[in-house]
């Protein structure tokens, strides 16, 4: 079952009202054989959350691509570099439908980064928007242009704990249970926002 949260003043995960999920199934009709993808978003410059919700409204846009939950919102230390060094990040995780295959998705993910600005400057440099497709269907690939699922995705409590909070039963290809993989890693600067919310496309 899929989830989302509610409004500013009830914080816990509600389901998704039926009307919702036989919308979104409805729009499932105009995709053929569509995979399940799940994407983990983050940004830590500029107007960060208006940044996350004007990346998932543009996968929404992309022909073949149909949102259909957006997570909880957590704010995250930035990696490998000093502390205080760098604004924190937000971080989201999108789970999708699409007829795109991984190589297209993925240009679709570097669309939107450029869009936003994205600048590959250093590794763990700040960042205006990171796009990454954690998961793709149940792929298992090590292709060094797309290596699926994400190589780090087990070990980062920013994308697992999202992920989890829209889908409690979900797997990570090759890696098993998020929630077991959640068990395992620490949360230490991964904290939820309670008082942020990201909107799931109409």
């Amino acid at each position: 079952m899929t989830f989302f949260t509610e409004g500013h003043s009830d914080p816990t995960v509600q389901p998704v009202p039926a009307s919702v999920v036989r919308q979104v199934d409805a729009a499932d009709t105009t995709l053929s054989n569509p995979k399940r993808a799940v994407i983990s978003i983050g940004a830590n410059l500029g107007n960060r959350l208006e940044t996350l919700q004007g990346a998932i409204d543009a996968l929404e846009d992309t022909p073949g691509v149909r949102i259909k939950a957006v997570s909880p919102v957590y704010e995250t230390e930035p990696w490998g570099v000093e502390p205080g060094s760098q604004p924190s990040y937000f971080n989201a995780v999108v789970v999708l439908k699409t007829t795109l295959p991984p190589s297209s998705l993925l240009e679709r993910a570097h669309a939107v980064e450029e869009a936003f600005h994205r600048v590959r400057e250093e590794r763990w440099g700040a960042r205006t928007i990171d796009v990454d497709i954690v998961a793709y269907a149940d792929v298992v690939s090590d292709d060094p242009v797309l290596t699926l699922p994400h190589p780090r995705a087990h070990e980062r409590a920013f994308v697992l704990a999202p992920w989890h909070d829209v889908d409690p039963e979900a797997q990570l290809p090759g890696r098993g249970p998020v929630a077991d993989l959640l068990d395992v890693v620490t949360r230490d600067g991964v904290a939820p926002r309670k008082d942020l919310e990201l909107r799931l496309p109409e």
